[in-house]
């Protein structure tokens, strides 16, 4: 059985590009920056989903369509498994639906701030077709982590892809 979250529209394609610093206010609200709202103009009032990042203490933010694709490919696993019923309890865990004020701005929950550990300056960073929600200084350190071998990184993950014949990017 597929369910899905509310206002889907699978027409809605999302590439998010763009990394943007960003300051929390005192009520745990941010402010989407100009370019990521024209970035997201199409699906702002479908609203998203907030939730903790499997590998990185952040948060990361995925727009209702692109959700519905994350929960349809969830779906598909057995729940007769344990491990799957066990994965999807602790991945499904502490999501929140938010919406976007008439001024870009959204609330970040308490119990998720909390996960990441941010302050008042954040990083919002493009991961394809979702934004990640980093503490300023966590960002840049994890970033700074990676970059150290990022030649082998890429090889390993990129390396191993068929090229398209096109365009020479798989």
């Amino acid at each position: 059985m597929l369910i899905l979250a509310p206002r889907f529209n699978l027409k809605k394609v999302i590439h998010v590009i763009g990394t943007y610093e960003c300051k929390v206010d005192a009520k745990g609200r941010v402010m989407f920056p100009s370019a990521l709202k024209k970035q997201l103009r199409d699906v702002m009032s479908d609203g998203f989903v907030i939730k903790r990042s499997v590998f990185n203490r952040c948060l990361e933010i995925h727009p209702m369509s692109e959700w519905n694709k994350v929960v349809a490919q969830v779906n598909r696993l057995n729940r007769f498994v344990k491990k799957n019923n066990d994965f999807i309890r602790s991945y499904m865990s502490g999501l929140k639906v938010i919406d976007v004020d008439r001024s870009g701005r959204f609330l970040v929950p308490k119990d998720l701030y909390l996960f990441a550990d941010l302050k008042k300056e954040i990083v919002l960073s493009s991961s394809v077709s979702m934004i990640e929600i980093w503490d300023k200084e966590n960002y840049e350190a994890s970033v700074a982590n990676t970059l150290i071998d990022f030649g082998n990184l890429a090889e390993d993950v990129m390396g191993k892809q068929i090229q398209d014949e096109i365009d020479g990017v798989s």
